[in-house]
């Protein structure tokens, strides 16, 4: 397939790929949890500069990178906002779930011997636990982040360990994805590392936790916090 190929042009001779979930900014589209505190237009321009801060981290790992992309006919409209310089894929399925199977499909059938997806709504992860999921697909077969609202915010297969199973049947969008996820992942006879605790923004309390949490920190001086504090939250 074309975006098979891509993804293989662009892999930077690695043999992992980060899979990076990430939504068109369009007003009332996104960040919709954040209302009524800020209006669509506000909530978009957080989750653009969210991606911004993310793509700069994600681009400092040893990986290559790869946008899924959603709404599926916007890769046009990606690139205008990204750049070119990307492997874009759109995110195909009925649900998150399906959308989450095909990437690690896709990523797999390019080429790539280990894989790991996240989210765009944890723009502060630290790049110390980037690398520590990246790193323990090397003797593990998996990893995954749980997030504190019960779901999870990264989670990673090596080719050989890779468990379907774990995007199906799932109650998405509540708090027993992590432990669902965990229950099939510790079924399947595969060694899972498990990553620290960390905090998805969806919410405005989220965002104002955020903002208080990363004053002073390296994370402070990102684009995102910068526009925080034009909001004075």
């Amino acid at each position: 397939m074309e975006r098979d190929s891509v993804m293989v042009e662009s892999r930077r001779d690695q043999d992992i790929c980060i899979l990076l979930f990430v939504k068109y900014p369009e007003e009332g589209r996104v960040k919709r949890r954040l209302s009524p505190e800020l209006d669509g237009s506000v909530a978009a321009e957080v989750y653009r500069n969210f991606v911004a801060d993310l793509l700069i981290r994600l681009e400092a790992m040893d990986a290559s990178l790869c946008i899924c992309f959603s709404p599926s006919r916007y890769k046009e409209r990606f690139i205008k906002w990204l750049g070119p310089d990307y492997s874009y894929m759109p995110q195909v399925g009925m649900d998150l779930g399906e959308r989450m199977r095909s990437a690690f499909i896709h990523a797999f059938g390019a080429g790539f011997d280990k894989a790991v997806l996240m989210g765009s709504d944890s723009p502060d992860l630290p790049g110390d636990i980037l690398s520590e999921a990246l790193s323990s697909l090397e003797d593990s077969g998996a990893v995954i982040g749980p997030a504190v609202d019960g779901g999870y915010y990264l989670i990673g297969f090596r080719k050989d360990d890779f468990v379907p199973g774990v995007f199906t049947g799932i109650e998405w969008s509540t708090g027993s994805v992590f432990r669902e996820t965990w229950d099939i992942m510790a079924r399947s006879a595969r060694k899972v590392h498990l990553l620290p605790e960390w905090r998805d923004v969806d919410t405005y309390d989220d965002l104002k936790d955020m903002f208080r949490r990363n004053t002073g920190t390296e994370f402070g001086s990102s684009r995102t916090m910068s526009y925080l504090m034009k909001l004075r939250l």
